[in-house]
Parts: structure tokens; sequence; C-alpha cells
């Protein structure tokens, strides 16, 4: 008895998604054959692995522990893949990204990265996007994860996010006037949004706290001291979303893309990792979706 690649990755995508229809957009196949295959994949096993879920499909118990096995099994084909297919990248890459999307998308990444090109040494440069915007074009780094503005991506795009106001689900701080705000230093363009959005609602406020880091942020909300702004995707679960009825202003939506220096078009080991981060963001998405 064997285990066919094509028919775990199809497994997982099932799992990740909730449904057979999300799934097979992913792996790239009508429902149809999304469904032959975890029928031919369950007669394999001898066993049930999924069961309906109001519109969707949850995993058996089974089903359950094939899904650690089978992403085990896929990470490990993966890198030998990857790893025998092009075992002669070395080098150096130095990426650029904001301090708080480190957290929520590198460790993945660079984990996956470093297990199939142990010979690439990655620098990782944390700074505020507009910063990065500027480097990746003059190449002082070699790939920039940023936020842009609707309208005027210049990178390739990675993800679409909501942009929100948050504060402390322990404190009022959002009820304090002048409202006090706890930002990223100059060079965020959160930083940007928030300010002219409260100006333009005409509501009073000062800066109350200024860090570079999304430790910083995280602490002195969650002490009550002000209201910050972040992807809705990284609010911890301290953290109060804060909208229309708190009587906050709507702020642009979010476009997390990849930038690329001019030098990554002709050096392996940057165009590699540039396809690693496309991936990864791609699973994320039909992760959330």
């Amino acid at each position: 008895m064997t285990l066919d690649t094509d028919l775990l990755q199809t497994f997982v995508a099932i799992a990740d998604s909730g449904g057979f229809t999300r799934a097979a957009e992913v792996v790239h196949r009508s429902q149809s054959a999304v469904s032959m295959q975890m029928k031919k994949l369950e007669e394999i096993l001898g066993q049930s692995l999924f069961e309906k879920s109001g519109r969707g499909v949850s995993l058996t118990r089974d089903g359950e522990i094939l899904l650690n096995y089978a992403r085990r099994i896929l990470k490990l084909h993966e890198e030998a893949v990857v790893t025998l297919r092009r075992p002669d990248i070395v080098g150096a890459v130095r990426i650029g990204i904001p301090d708080d999307y480190v957290a929520a998308y590198l460790p993945g990444i660079l984990t996956s990265f470093a297990s199939a090109y142990p010979l690439v040494q990655v620098e990782v440069v944390c700074e505020p996007s507009e910063y990065l915007l500027k480097w990746a074009e003059r190449g002082e780094v070699d790939l920039a994860i940023v936020t842009e503005f609707r309208g005027s991506e210049t990178g390739q795009i990675l993800r679409r996010e909501a942009t929100v106001w948050a504060s402390s689900r322990s404190h009022l701080a959002h009820e304090v006037r002048p409202l006090p705000l706890v930002l990223f230093q100059q060079g965020c363009i959160f930083r940007t949004w928030a300010i002219k959005a409260l100006e333009d609602a005409g509501i009073e406020h000062r800066i109350a706290y200024s860090s570079p880091s999304i430790t910083g942020i995280e602490t002195i909300v969650g002490a009550g001291l002000g209201v910050t702004v972040l992807v809705r995707s990284i609010l911890n679960a301290d953290m109060l979303e804060l909208g229309a009825k708190e009587g906050f202003p709507d702020l642009p939506d979010s476009v997390i893309s990849l930038l690329r220096s001019p030098a990554s078009a002709t050096a392996p080991a940057i165009a590699t990792l540039a396809d690693f981060i496309v991936k990864h963001f791609k699973q994320y998405e039909a992760r959330v979706a």
C-alpha cells in the first residue's frame, strides 16, 4: 500500500479550505476529479476521512490522524525534490519586512527555505514600508514584503487585508480625547493613514507612543494607553477592533506585496526565495479562505 502525494495534496487542500469546491480551485482540478481522488484515498486506507459539516466537510477522527502525517510527508517530499533539483544554489539574500509582519509570515517561509537551501544566507531587515520601497528600488534589499495602497501597487500582490483601529478590550482608551495614538515610527504607512483619517473626521488626537516594534505597540495598547492601527489578521486576542459604531473613520485597505530588486532577475538564490514567499502566501490564503 502506498500513498500518492497527489492524493495527499488534495486531501490537505480540502482540510484547509473546508470543502471540495474550494480545494478544487487550489489544486487546479475539477470538483468531480477531487471527489474521485478522495474516494480512492479512502479505499486505499479502508477508512472514512470526511463527514458532512454544514455546506462543507470536516475530518473524521481518522482524517485528523492522516492530516498530521500528510503534512509531514508533503513537507519532506517538497524539500527533497527542491534540494535535489537545484542543489547548487548558494549566496546571500537580504529581505526587508515591516516589524508587524515578521511573526505572522516569516517563520514558515524561512524554515522551509533553510531546509531546502541550507547554503543560502538570509539576512532580515525590519523597517517601515516607505523605506523598504525605496531600498528595493535602489537594490539595498534584494526582496521586500511591504504594505501598499490599493490601486497603486508596484510589486507582486501577495494578500489584500483590512486595515483596522484597535484598542485594549479591558480599557477605554478609545473614548479619551484627545485620542491617544500608539503608532509605528515615521515611515509607516499605517501612521500616515491614521492621522489623515482622524484629521478628515475632525477627531482631536495626539501621538502618545511611537515604536518601531510590534511588541512595543502591543504592550502599550494592552496597558490601555492608546489606540493603534494594524491589519486585522495580526490583532491579538486582547485587542478590540474599533469601527463606525465606536465613532472611528474607515481606513484604506492594505495590499501586502513583494518587491524584487533589479538583481533578483539574475540571482538564483533571490529568485528562489521569492518563489517560496509567493507559495507561502497562496497556502496561507487557502487556509483562511
